[in-house]
């Protein structure tokens, strides 16, 4: 299956974002606390308890299991944005 192949079911609606995140990543806490606030809706997949996630992650951060990752809309993605990033690519 290909990187795209694998992304797809990740790829949220228009005007949220699909965040992968970790149990005990204190970024990914206060960027959710940020996104609440801001009222961007979001779905969260934490990479290691979602098979095939961290992989996924690792393809957009060099290798990297880096959270936040987040998806946008556009297929395109983040690793540890600004608030004021996210509100721009939503």
């Amino acid at each position: 299956m290909s990187e795209t192949e694998k992304l797809a079911p990740y790829i949220p609606e228009a005007g949220s974002v699909t965040m992968f995140t970790t149990s005990w990543c204190g970024y990914c806490r206060n960027l959710k606390r940020l996104m609440d606030a801001k009222g961007i809706g979001y779905t969260e997949v934490n990479i290691e308890e979602v098979e095939g996630t961290a992989e996924l992650v690792e393809a957009f951060n060099g290798g990297n299991q880096t959270v936040p990752t987040l998806i946008f809309p556009d297929g395109t993605s983040a690793t540890n944005p600004r608030i004021e990033e996210v509100l721009e690519r939503v």
